[in-house]
Formats: structure tokens, C-alpha cells, sequence
């Protein structure tokens, strides 16, 4: 099964790309290619597509942060898996940001070498998916647009069917994207329909603010969706009884990131992009991917945080197996305004 799938490994270490090469060819199946410097690898990438890039960061010749934004320009889909001598925070941040999928440090562990290989390749086949559909979607799109420039001419009736064809595309897309959030939550029974009554609280907070109705409808969809990018986080860290180390509280915090970037091939989610992306920020500044606060974090955005937290304390957790009451989960809310929840949708809430 791994034989479809392409590495580039990029490293100067002659010794340690054979060995990678050898190990990732026979028990992996893979079909890789190593260089040994930025150019050959830029080349390399311009000359055949590849699944996975692995980068040694720390090389002569390469500024890998350049590398990145070069291969991500390339490619948009290439999941790229950082080799680095030990883990640093501002690098690793900036790594995220370029779209970096993870990173390993010395001394290479070859079991999570593989497993992230395995997730990335699920993540790219996802993300290749999406792409091709929405493509599909463009295209039809621009062909129906023809047809109703020539139909609009003779006879409005066929205008209203053109436009109802697209449409009914738009729902059918949009119920296979809610099929797969929902999928996401299925995967810990402990999260089963959170995503629906996330949705639930969040359109009720926003009513009681009177927001408009296209404004509801967008934070409803988000909702639905905001909880995509934890396809890229591992199952054992969902599922963890017991503290996240700081390597898996930083898959977490990841996982808005990768909604957005799942997300952002289909135009007409925009705004719903946006939302899912910000929905873990907090008021004080302290929260992720972007650290956004006040009145610079959406207020879809920060009506669903409120939901979000409200619904995952009144509901079973592997980590808090009885839930709190309503009267705890609404004091701790209360406890937390102006810092984490902005004091206006609690109030609402």
C-alpha cells in the first residue's frame, strides 16, 4: 500500500539517508528520493510531485524556513515533516505557520517516524480529494455559467433550474464535509454529536444577540465543522485519561489550523473559515493558533468558544468522566469572563 506513495528526503548526513532510505523502502514500501542539498531538493520538487517531504533542517546550505514557503509554493498539498537537532518554540511556531505537518528530533525514532508518515499520507489523500472536487465543482460551475448566458437570452425559467443545479452541488458538498465532521467526533464515543450540540448552544447565544440571519447560518455551519483538523491529531491523544505532554497539547492546539487549511479550497466557506480557525482564541490573547484577543477575534468566533467549552463540561470526557453540572459549567464561565470568554456573549450565553 505505501509503494503509492512518493518521499523526498532532504539531508546532508549521506549515512543517515541511506539508512532512512533503506528502512522507509523495505518496511515501509515507499518510494523515496534523497538529495543532499536546497537546490537539488527544490529541483527535485519541481520535477514530480511528492506525498511527503522530510527536511533536515540545520544544513549549510539551507535556510529552512525559505525551503518551506519554496516547497509549499510548489506544492500546496505536500505534507512536510521537519528533522531537527532538538526542539525549539519560535521555531516550531514558525514551522506551523508555514504548514510544516510535525517534527522529529535526535535521535529519530522510527515508529513515530512511520505513524506520521501514515497520518500525512491519510491528510494529503484527504486533502487531494478535496482538491480534485472542488475542481470538479469550478469547472462545472463555468460551464453551467456558459449555458445560462446563452439559456437567460431565450427563456428566465431555465436560469432559476441553472441556478438551483448549482446549488443543490453546494448542499451535496457541504453534507459530505458535515458527514466527515461528524465522523471526526464519532471516532472517541465520549465526543459523539458534540459538534451538533456545540451548534445547538451557539445559534441560541446568537439569537439572544439578535445577530442576522445569514450571520446564525455561518456560525451554525462552522460549528459543525470546527472540530475537522482533529483527523491530523493522533487517536491515543484524544482518547488520554490522563495530562497531555506539551508535544500533545501542541497536536491540539494545531487542529484549527488544519480545519482552515482542509477548508480553504472551497471559496463559498469563507466565512465559515474563519470562524472554525479562531474558535479557540481567547479574549486575553492566551489562546490559539494566533493568540488574536479582544474585539480582533470574530464574534462567531467567540460565541462559539463559549458553546464549545459550556457543551464539553456538561458532557463525559476520557479525562473527566462525570461531567460538571449546569451550575458548575455556568460558574466556571462566570469565573473565566474577560480573560478567556468575552463578557458579552456570556452574558447572552
Amino acid at each position: 500500500m505505501g509503494a503509492t506513495y512518493r518521499i523526498l528526503l532532504l539531508n546532508n548526513d549521506e549515512a543517515i539517508s541511506r539508512y532512512l532510505k533503506e528502512k522507509l523502502t523495505i518496511d515501509g514500501g515507499f518510494s523515496v528520493s534523497c538529495e543532499s542539498n536546497s537546490q537539488s531538493g527544490i529541483d527535485a520538487a519541481r520535477r514530480g510531485s511528492f506525498d511527503i517531504a522530510i527536511v533536515k533542517f540545520g544544513m549549510p546550505d539551507l535556510d529552512g524556513l525559505s525551503f518551506l514557503r519554496s516547497l509549499k509554493a510548489i506544492d500546496p498539498d505536500c505534507v512536510i515533516i521537519v528533522l531537527i537537532e532538538e526542539p525549539n518554540p519560535y521555531l516550531l511556531k514558525e514551522i506551523y505557520r508555514l504548514g510544516g505537518y510535525d517534527f522529529i528530533s535526535q535521535p529519530f525514532n522510527l515508529e513515530k517516524l512511520f505513524f506520521l508518515i501514515k497520518k500525512g499520507t491519510d491528510l494529503r489523500s484527504l486533502m487531494l480529494a478535496h482538491r480534485k472536487l472542488v475542481s470538479g465543482l469550478q469547472e462545472h460551475n463555468t460551464s453551467l455559467q456558459k449555458q445560462n448566458s446563452l439559456l437567460a437570452r431565450r427563456i428566465e425559467e431555465s436560469t432559476k433550474n441553472l441556478t438551483r443545479l448549482y446549488e443543490d452541488l453546494r448542499q451535496t458538498y457541504m453534507r459530505t464535509i458535515k458527514v466527515l465532521a461528524q465522523a471526526i467526533d464519532a471516532r472517541d464515543h465520549y465526543t459523539h454529536s458534540h459538534s451538533e450540540n456545540v451548534a445547538k448552544y451557539a445559534v441560541s447565544i446568537a439569537e439572544e444577540l439578535r445577530l442576522p440571519t445569514a450571520e446564525i447560518e455561518l456560525i451554525r455551519d462552522a460549528c459543525e465543522l470546527h472540530d475537522l483538523g482533529k483527523i491530523g491529531v493522533e487517536d491515543c491523544i484524544l482518547g488520554k485519561t490522563t495530562s497531555l505532554t506539551s508535544q500533545e497539547w501542541e497536536q491540539i492546539r494545531r487542529h484549527p489550523q488544519t480545519a482552515a487549511q482542509i477548508l480553504e479550497p472551497l471559496t463559498f466557506l469563507d466565512g465559515v473559515i474563519d470562524l472554525v480557525k479562531q474558535h479557540h482564541e481567547h479574549c486575553d490573547g492566551s489562546g490559539y493558533p494566533e493568540g488574536r484577543k479582544g474585539d480582533d477575534i470574530l464574534l462567531g468566533a467567540r460565541i462559539i468558544h463559549v458553546a464549545d467549552a459550556y457543551e464539553a463540561m456538561r458532557s463525559p470526557r476520557s479525562y473527566r468522566l462525570v461531567p460538571l453540572s449546569k451550575e458548575e459549567a455556568i460558574l466556571e464561565i462566570k469565573n473565566n469572563t474577560g480573560t478567556q470568554f468575552d463578557p458579552k456573549v456570556v452574558d447572552a450565553f
